[in-house]
């Protein structure tokens, strides 16, 4: 299982954060250093195209909304996670692969929780789960 990680420039510090005291639990996607021009379906993409089906991936940006959009419209299932309790039904009812955190809102020790709980939890496979993620 991998954990990959990206962000637009309004994800940049939230990220570079996470990166500091976990660089070996993430692989980078980028960007590696702040570009006010950096948009946020560049870094979706770049992202959506290394995932496979054990793969994890965080998305950061301002709000988290353009990152999830970016990354749904790209095949992927992906959730903006505000706190716990949305990583664990992202992951428990949706199969979610990217958990995506608004850096305005998101402090480096709420996203830590939030990136743990995202990857620990599985998949309930409950048939009526099943059933709706077949219908996306």
């Amino acid at each position: 299982m991998k954990i990959y990680i990206a962000s637009d420039h309004a994800g940049f510090e939230l990220k570079k954060a996470l990166l500091l005291e976990n660089n070996e639990k993430f692989i980078d996607l980028g960007p590696s250093e702040f570009d006010k021009d950096d948009d946020y379906p560049d870094y979706a993409g770049k992202l959506v195209s290394k995932l496979n089906k054990n793969d994890f991936g965080v998305l950061i940006c301002g709000s988290g909304q353009g990152m999830a959009m970016a990354a749904n419209k790209l095949g992927s299932r992906a959730a903006l996670c505000r706190n716990e309790e949305d990583a664990i039904d992202s992951r428990e009812h949706n199969d979610a692969r990217i958990a995506c955190l608004g850096a305005k809102y998101t402090t480096k020790e709420l996203a830590e929780k939030i990136i743990n709980c995202f990857v620990e939890t599985k998949f309930s496979g409950e048939e009526r789960h099943v059933r709706r993620i077949g219908k996306i």
